[in-house]
């Protein structure tokens, strides 16, 4: 199949490539189909782009990027609805804020988006940590 993004250009996908978020996303929660890839010719950012909104895409970046020391226990519950069998299965990545000014591109660590990529099953959880913030710069300048 093929996903004409406004964005990112005409992406090639299949049925086992969709990511399926149950509550769909915060303030998107009536699009639940997702798929996950690369951002073209930056491998540190990734596309999670709604197969059912065209203009729908959130930029990705690993929270351990910005932050070596991120952590977060996922409920035993949460691995049981995302049917996590194993820690190998899960990626975790955080949405990005971007800016024209490098050193205003920030991150939200406290809500992070969960992904099975084995499952095919994904959720964004918020933390209830106090030392992640929702704006936090993804490049150190």
């Amino acid at each position: 199949m093929l996903l004409n993004t406004k964005y990112h250009g005409t992406r090639e996908y299949t049925e086992d490539d969709i990511i399926f978020f149950k509550k769909g996303l915060p303030g998107f929660e009536e699009y639940k189909n997702f798929i996950f890839f690369t951002f073209l010719n930056n491998p540190t950012f990734s596309i999670l782009h709604s197969v059912e909104n065209l203009t729908l895409g959130f930029v990705l970046v690993s929270p351990f990027f910005v932050r070596e020391d991120y952590e977060f226990e996922l409920t035993k519950e949460k691995q049981k609805e995302l049917k996590v069998e194993n820690e190998g299965d899960v990626i975790v990545m955080n949405t990005v804020t971007l800016n024209s000014k490098m050193e205003n591109i920030t991150t939200n660590l406290k809500a992070p988006i969960i992904i099975n990529i084995k499952g095919k099953l994904g959720e964004q959880i918020i933390l209830s940590n106090e030392k992640y913030s929702l704006k936090y710069p993804v490049f150190k300048i």
